[in-house]
């Protein structure tokens, strides 16, 4: 008797875990509107037997990224695409989109987004990278989060779980905090 009781308070709690778990992965429809920008490269150490993988790597966080954002509930992520030919003009005059305040203040209203995260890795060597983002709210016209996530070594794993790390903090801090990075 004691012992099927304990089998069916077990059953109930990963029935409960199970719907808890669904229902987290369902983001709200009032989250806030982001778009992610491609993640940037400041290479101070310029290594041609790395930069293809490299470049591989910056496209793949960039996916990563948004796809974390949206499934752990953080933002409801629009789609940058649309923007890409501005993107494109604005970077021809700009080194790097994350230090032109105007630049995503034009990508985000065209986008009709609340927010734009500018991304960036700086790598110092292969052994020593940054991964950087930075929030910005487009109505307020400020910066609403900075973070940086240190990666050793210049490989998938690094980027998978720096990416990965940056977004569990947020989610932390958010549960914590509710206008965390917003």
């Amino acid at each position: 008797m004691k012992r099927r009781f304990l089998v069916g308070c077990l059953g109930a709690a990963l029935l409960v875990s199970s719907f808890a778990v669904r229902a987290q992965a369902v983001p709200p429809t009032n989250l806030p509107s982001i778009a992610v920008l491609n993640f940037e490269l400041v290479d101070d150490n310029h290594n041609p037997a790395t930069k293809e993988a490299t470049q591989a790597r910056l496209v793949r966080a960039t996916a990563q990224l948004q796809e974390e954002l949206s499934s752990r509930g953080l933002y409801r992520v629009v789609d940058a695409g649309p923007s890409q030919d501005l993107q494109a003009k604005l970077r021809s005059q700009q080194a790097f989109l994350y230090q032109c305040t105007d630049c995503v203040q034009q990508v985000g209203k065209l986008l009709g987004a609340d927010l734009v995260m500018t991304t960036w890795v700086q790598k110092v060597s292969e052994l020593i990278l940054n991964l950087n983002v930075e929030i910005h709210d487009i109505g307020a016209k400020k910066v609403v989060l900075t973070k940086s996530v240190d990666m050793r070594s210049n490989v998938d794993e690094s980027w998978n779980r720096a990416v990965s790390y940056l977004v569990r903090d947020m989610v932390q801090r958010r549960a914590k905090d509710p206008q965390y990075g917003l």
